[in-house]
């Protein structure tokens, strides 16, 4: 008996029954997806089976998730470069709060503390493990990513940066700071992670638009470093750095605000689409 292929774009999603499923991306339109069976170690292969897509879902629930700072060498010389950072020699890792974790077309809330309205975009090729991962040489590295997907390292600047005691964590880890999707692509469909492009769009208007090939540090050598003496474990999430045009680069910084819509694009992927609204707390 011929095994099913397995499916090489997965979305998650709430049915309109309100069950988590996991499905194939359908086309373009259509709110009907072949639903799918399997795990991160073994794969995704169609059931036979569809259901109505009502509420779009992060493709993966991470078990990590880690950020690369300073990453494309056009977004250092915007940033780093004139404070006299000098230029990373290894990949700068940070944390993300799991419980930050946000999905396609929802929210991302304003925080209602002080200052926490220099709120900022960073479009970011992003990573998943699907084995685990453990001393790894560069050269086999990209047989432990399980696909690729879209994410929006959102980030609080006065947070990150000027409130004392290197608040990077807190002002990365709000929650909804962390949209991920809409779909998670396979390595089956992407052979090349640094030949593809990357753009963010505000309300329409494109503020960043770079290729992954602007990388300091590619995936392959991203993968290695981070598991010297560091398992990896499946599901664990690494988005891999921004480019130019973030908000804080600018003279005159265009920070997000309410009624704002962000489209973070990668090329080969999709679109991650956000809108910004007031924290229910404000």
């Amino acid at each position: 008996m011929t095994a099913a292929p397995k499916a090489t774009r997965i979305i998650r999603f709430l049915s309109a029954e309100g069950n988590v499923v996991f499905g194939e991306e359908p086309k373009k339109g259509c709110r009907f997806a072949d639903v799918l069976e399997g795990s991160i170690a073994d794969g995704w292969t169609k059931t036979g089976k569809q259901a109505m897509i009502d509420t779009m879902l992060s493709p993966i629930v991470p078990t990590e998730i880690f950020c690369i700072g300073l990453n494309y060498m056009k977004h250092y010389h915007e940033s780093a470069a004139g404070r006299g950072i000098p230029l990373p020699d290894k990949p700068s890792i940070f944390a993300k709060a799991l419980s930050s974790l946000n999905h396609h077309d929802r929210p991302v809330w304003i925080p209602a503390l002080e200052r926490g309205d220099e709120l900022d975009y960073e479009v970011e090729f992003t990573f998943v493990i699907g084995k685990p991962c453990r001393n790894v040489s560069p050269d086999e590295a990209l047989d432990y990513v399980l696909g690729y997907t879209v994410g929006n390292d959102v980030s609080s600047r006065h947070w990150q940066k000027n409130a004392g005691a290197g608040q990077w964590i807190k002002g990365k880890s709000f929650d909804t700071f962390s949209p991920i999707g809409p779909v998670l692509v396979t390595t089956d469909e992407i052979k090349d992670p640094q030949a593809l492009q990357i753009i963010t769009r505000v309300n329409g208007e494109v503020r960043q638009n770079s290729n992954t090939s602007d990388m300091i540090f590619p995936v392959r050598e991203i993968i290695s470093w981070m598991s010297k003496d560091m398992t990896l474990l499946p599901g664990t999430v690494v988005m891999t750095g921004t480019p130019e045009g973030v908000a804080a680069g600018m003279p005159e910084p265009k920070w997000l605000k309410s009624g704002d819509v962000v489209e973070c694009e990668i090329e080969k992927i999709g679109t991650l689409r956000n809108f910004i609204v007031p924290s229910p707390d404000a």
